[in-house]
């Protein structure tokens, strides 16, 4: 068998399987997303997934603007993290909400916070979306009045804010 017919007939097979790949990613409901934001300078890190629920509309991009919503206390700062980082620290006053357990701790926390309460969440800073999701159950969840502080608890820390 030539050699020019071997090379042929691998480019065809990875051209096929290649082909294929891409169409199987395509349709998937969780398919990679070939394109993403990836700078943690312009807001939370995204693969900008079919499944993605990153909203830059709802970030707060600074943390003074964080800390000048804290000090006038009109909101309440909801910790999306595990309960284990939260135990070890978190921002001052904040609720822990750890994410895997929103479906069971919404109610309570409906039960200490009106749907008009001003809720941020907030997670390990901006190459965590946890925060994102918790926002969006909360937005499911009837509140509408909810913004996503992205740099989280390593960005508070970082400023000398007040954590317990």
């Amino acid at each position: 068998m030539p050699i020019k017919h071997i090379i042929y007939e691998v480019g065809l097979f990875v051209a096929l399987a290649a082909t294929t790949a891409f169409c199987v990613n395509y349709i998937s409901p969780n398919g990679i997303a070939l394109v993403g934001q990836w700078d943690p300078g312009r807001g939370v890190i995204s693969a900008q997934s079919k499944n993605d629920v990153i909203v830059h509309e709802l970030e707060i991009n600074a943390p003074e603007t964080a800390k000048k919503i804290y000090d006038s206390a009109a909101a309440v700062f909801v910790d999306a993290r595990a309960r284990g980082f939260f135990d070890k620290g978190h921002i001052k006053g904040a609720f822990s909400l750890p994410l895997h357990e929103a479906g069971t701790l919404m109610e309570t926390f409906k039960e200490k916070f009106s749907l008009s309460t001003y809720v941020i969440t907030y997670c390990s800073g901006r190459e965590c979306d946890d925060s994102h999701q918790l926002a969006q159950i909360f937005l499911e969840n009837g509140y509408h009045n909810v913004s996503i502080y992205i740099d989280g608890y390593p960005g508070w820390i970082a400023k000398g804010y007040p954590v317990e």
